[in-house]
């Protein structure tokens, strides 16, 4: 066969040009909001930890030394990570099936919960936490009841307790909770329980090995959510509580307001921050581990 009859080189394909043009309107389209983050989040959250890292003398690690270094703070920092833990497993313990009843009503039903559920995020959480101190003080409703019921005999103890805390905390984060997972279980099929029985799996089985595992990504961002609430709350503890139970927020504003000391509370919000980033890194990991990425 002659040269001639060889078939001629195909050439090759252009190399499409980088789209520079999009990439620079993406770019124009979110400087606005980049701008925001940075004067708003960035540049605070900088003067914070250099708030932390100084004094008089220049630059020093004291503050965090006497924060993490101290019996009574470390004792603080456990206070703000039990009741955030308290919190956020007793808010799971009841939003997990309450999501499920949200997600299976119908009609007039589903409209009254949701709206129980919406209703009280319209309130604020100074008024909430005012609603429970009358509530559970010695004239409040809740013993009112229990003295005409005959349970008790003398009025009970309830408010600035670690208990009135934790209902408290509870009641107010719980929405956070459940919108999280019933937008998951909402899109379900409900049939699959019934599939994975067919194949021989009991109820438990079902549930366990195929319900819960595809209602991970709700439960993981409602966990990261209330814990993330309510390790930073300050006005659910100083109302229902007060200073029987210091935390890392209101031991941040008594540096702030009363001891006049601005790098200490820089160094307990720095610590905070820290717990907070910590709490939605792990979640995000969860969340690609549960999805198979």
């Amino acid at each position: 066969m002659s040269e001639a009859a060889l078939p001629a080189a195909v050439p090759a394909a252009p190399v499409p040009a980088a789209p520079n043009r999009e990439r620079w309107l993406a770019l124009a389209l979110a400087a606005p909001a980049l701008l925001i983050l940075l004067f708003l989040f960035a540049l605070p959250l900088a003067k914070l930890l250099a708030a932390s890292l100084s004094n008089a003398a220049g630059f020093t690690l004291d503050e965090y030394a006497k924060l993490l270094g101290t019996a009574y703070y470390l004792q603080v920092i456990w206070n703000s990570l039990r009741l955030a833990l308290l919190t956020t497993i007793i808010a799971l313990v009841i939003g997990y099936p309450a999501a499920f009843a949200l997600a299976r009503a119908r009609g007039a039903v589903r409209s009254t919960l949701l709206a129980c559920l919406f209703l009280p995020l319209a309130a604020s959480v100074i008024v909430k936490a005012f609603a429970w101190t009358i509530l559970l003080r010695s004239d409040g409703l809740v013993n009112e009841t229990l003295l005409m019921l005959g349970i008790i005999d003398t009025p009970i103890r309830m408010i600035f307790t670690e208990t009135a805390l934790i209902v408290g905390s509870v009641n107010i984060f719980l929405p956070f909770m459940i919108l999280p997972i019933y937008t998951v279980v909402a899109q379900l099929d409900p049939r699959l329980a019934d599939a994975a029985a067919t194949l021989g799996a009991s109820p438990a089985e079902a549930f366990l090995r195929v319900v819960v595992p595809l209602t991970l990504p709700g439960i993981i961002a409602g966990v990261a959510l209330v814990f993330s609430l309510s390790v930073s709350a300050y006005v659910v503890p100083t109302l229902l509580i007060g200073e029987r139970y210091p935390t890392l927020s209101t031991t941040i504003a008594k540096a702030y307001l009363l001891a006049r000391q601005p790098a200490f509370g820089a160094a307990a919000g720095v610590v905070l921050l820290a717990i907070a980033v910590a709490v939605v890194a792990l979640s995000t990991r969860l969340g690609r581990a549960g999805g198979g990425k």
